[in-house]
């Protein structure tokens, strides 16, 4: 198992329970896009039931982790994020979702559970194309300007927060290194996943074609199952009910499918 969160020193840790569900019988684990932070999924984890509990993921180097350094690459931020995975109480199913970047994240993540025994009951990828198909890119290596300018194409941001020198200032060194952390990734050789992979994306999303979401079920033994939104690389801004709907019907298919007995609710 791994370290539990709580044991971390003076470090707040990576998961954060922003709704939480003290009879939960399997969780929800969120890893948010590239300049995303753990408050992006507030909403979600405060509209998911009384047995389901989602956990959102806080990357180093944002918010209450500021002064956190970022690790060099994808695989060292799944590995410090693992160490991270909090083990109090029974172990309960858990599918991870991530999106855009955390999508990789996400993967990433699965491999390192699988590889210690612990592998997710199922990942759900949206909005970035297969870890092989992953596009490289030289957006982190711009200046300041053609970096804001790549956030308004991708719809990344908040205008409120591009149109504010300021304030996109401050933000800008972390949207550069998730910049790099994405434009560098390249998957390492290793065992196939056995959880089952769903796709989610954008049918206007320039970040993946159809061809690239396939690419996906390379990386399982198990099913692979795809389903596109109306929308574009941010599509869940209008489409967050039937996506956490989705996360919520998964989450329950694999705690029915454990042999844990779980608590009833008051």
């Amino acid at each position: 198992m791994f370290t539990d969160s709580m044991a971390q020193g003076s470090r707040s840790g990576a998961f954060r329970r922003l709704a939480p569900r003290q009879y939960a019988r399997a969780r929800v684990l969120l890893f948010p896009h590239g300049g995303g932070s753990a408050s992006y999924y507030r909403t979600w984890a405060a509209s998911a039931p009384w047995d389901i509990e989602f956990l959102s993921v806080q990357y180093p180097g944002r918010e209450d982790r500021y002064s956190e350094p970022v690790p060099a690459d994808i695989q060292g931020l799944a590995a410090e994020l693992a160490a991270d995975l909090p083990a109090d109480g029974q172990p309960l199913p858990t599918v991870l979702f991530g999106h855009s970047m955390g999508a990789v994240v996400a993967y990433e993540f699965a491999r390192r559970l699988s590889a210690a025994g612990e592998p997710p009951a199922g990942l759900v990828v949206s909005g970035h194309p297969a870890p092989s198909l992953t596009r490289p890119g030289r957006v982190h290596l711009g200046d300041d300007e053609e970096l804001i300018q790549e956030l308004r194409r991708t719809e990344a941001t908040h205008r409120e927060i591009l149109d504010n020198a300021s304030l996109i200032q401050a933000f800008l060194p972390i949207i550069r290194g998730d910049y790099r952390l994405s434009e560098t990734y390249r998957p390492l050789p290793g065992d196939r996943l056995s959880a089952p992979v769903t796709v989610l994306y954008g049918d206007r999303d320039p970040e993946i074609h159809q061809w690239e979401a396939e690419g996906w079920s390379e990386v399982t033994g198990g099913a692979c199952e795809f389903r596109t939104f109306d929308g574009g690389h941010f599509y869940l801004e209008e489409h967050r009910a039937p996506v956490v709907e989705l996360l919520t019907a998964y989450a329950r298919t694999a705690s029915e499918a454990s042999a844990v007995p779980w608590p009833s609710a008051p």
